[in-house]
């Protein structure tokens, strides 16, 4: 009696497709929809956020070449849609948020006081890590917002535990864990991935694809430059979004945290964003033109497109202007604010290093 001929390994492994389609459902569903149906209210208050964090960003930066900022500072101007589009999606009650270094925009997109952020950049008390964490090392229990951290992609892993603790506590909680194109290619993150999947944690990882790897072009750093694919071999759907567009970013965030609140595992979106500014005060950029920067900016500006299409709507742009002018003056308060407050008393250095209490 003939045998029958042995299955290849990869046949073995080839089901129906049906795998192949689920790991592409979420961008065929983006695609369809591509952008929120925000009212004009919600757009005006996208717009609000996004103006707030590059002006708040721009004073940063003043205050850093004054010397009134120390260590280091990575400001997020360019990248504003990403954290205002995804967080403006959460559920500020139950969702947990962790990023990286470039951490402040976050902060202010989640509606935390600018007062207490600059007060933390500049290292006085009344910041919200009690001066102690500076620009890298924001944090804020009460938010549900864990970090700013220093060490590039390791907060991804950390963000796995914390979708690890919604699961065990069955709170419905979904983990944001931010990271840029240059810590896409940390070995931790596999790591993650795979563990992420394999449990079915309720975590959607954001890569800040802002195109530089500190200096490094993403062509000239990874070998796979379509980073919403790298969860596949995890079977962990990609979604690819343009980062500049605040309304394409929200209605992705939708679709990301239905499909992980419905208990299906991971997901992985990559942001394609930009950058202004360099990678951090000290980076003057040199690796890229002015003209790369200029384009970019007359012609994918997060915030311009935000106006332009509100004007298009009908709205007053003297409304505008008031609005812009308040953020002025309320950036100008939070950076008063922060040079008038006291330093940390020197015994706040013993606090916080040990757990005193269960």
């Amino acid at each position: 009696m003939a045998k029958k001929p042995r299955k290849s390994a990869a046949a073995q492994q080839d089901t129906s497709g049906e795998d192949t389609v689920a790991l592409h459902s979420l961008q065929v569903a983006h695609e369809a929809r591509r952008r929120y149906e925000a009212s004009d209210a919600e757009l005006l208050g996208f717009y609000e956020q996004m103006l707030l964090i590059r002006r708040f960003e721009e004073r940063a930066g003043q205050l850093y070449g004054l010397g009134l900022i120390g260590g280091f500072c990575h400001l997020y101007i360019g990248q504003e849609a990403v954290a205002v589009g995804l967080q403006s999606a959460l559920d500020p009650a139950r969702d947990s948020v962790i990023t990286g270094y470039r951490d402040h925009g976050h902060m202010l997109a989640y509606g935390i006081d600018p007062n207490v952020i600059m007060a933390e950049l500049t290292g006085r008390a009344a910041g919200i890590s009690r001066g102690k964490g500076g620009s890298m090392h924001m944090f804020s229990v009460d938010h549900r917002f864990y970090g700013g951290h220093g060490i590039v992609g390791a907060q991804v892993p950390l963000g796995a535990g914390l979708a690890f603790a919604h699961k065990y506590r069955e709170d419905g909680g979904v983990c944001i864990a931010y990271f840029g194109d240059g810590a896409a290619n940390q070995g931790q993150v596999y790591e993650t991935f795979n563990m992420a999947s394999l449990w079915k944690l309720p975590i959607i990882f954001v890569i800040e694809n802002n195109q530089y790897a500190m200096g490094t072009a993403v062509k000239r750093s990874s070998a796979e430059t379509h980073f919403y694919r790298r969860g596949t071999a995890f079977r962990i759907p990609g979604m690819a979004v343009n980062g500049m567009d605040v309304l394409e970013v929200r209605n992705a965030a939708e679709l990301a945290l239905e499909f992980v609140r419905a208990g299906n595992g991971p997901v992985l979106m990559e942001l394609n964003t930009y950058r202004y500014r360099g990678h951090s005060m000290s980076d003057p950029a040199k690796y890229r033109s002015r003209e790369e920067v200029q384009e970019v900016r007359e012609h994918r500006d997060p915030i311009d497109h935000a106006r332009t299409e509100l004007l298009a709507r009908g709205m007053d742009e003297e409304k505008l202007k008031q609005l812009e002018k308040d953020v002025r003056n309320r950036v100008a308060a939070s950076a008063d604010f922060a040079e008038n407050a006291p330093e940390p008393a020197p015994g706040e250095l013993h606090n916080d290093v040990l757990v005193e209490h269960y």
